[in-house]
């Protein structure tokens, strides 16, 4: 295995599905905005961002190149003080892995 073969095989490919607190979509999307805006700096980015009619709930395709920029996503300071501010405002997210099919 090449190390370009390693680096693929280490990446990740998710779904993320984002439920926006109820009365608080447009809230819900500035949060959205900003921490998908943090993406890049763990080897992260989004493939496609759908948004349904009502704009209650959002699909993310989320491209990882490792799982350790995953991880590092996950902690990370800035994502977690977002989500800190926004409170019970704050959209519930459920991730799912995937791969090609």
């Amino acid at each position: 295995m090449t190390r370009s073969d390693d680096a693929a095989a280490d990446a990740m490919l998710l779904v993320a599905i984002v439920e926006m607190a109820p009365g608080n979509a447009e809230s819900g999307r500035r949060y959205e905005d900003a921490v998908l805006a943090l993406l890049e700096r763990h080897g992260g980015s989004v493939e496609r961002r759908l948004r349904s009619g009502d704009s209650g709930t959002e699909v993310h395709v989320i491209r990882f190149r490792s799982r350790a920029g995953y991880d590092s996503f996950m902690v990370d300071p800035d994502r977690l003080a977002h989500r800190a501010n926004l409170g019970d405002a704050a959209p519930t997210t459920r991730v799912i892995e995937v791969s090609e099919a």
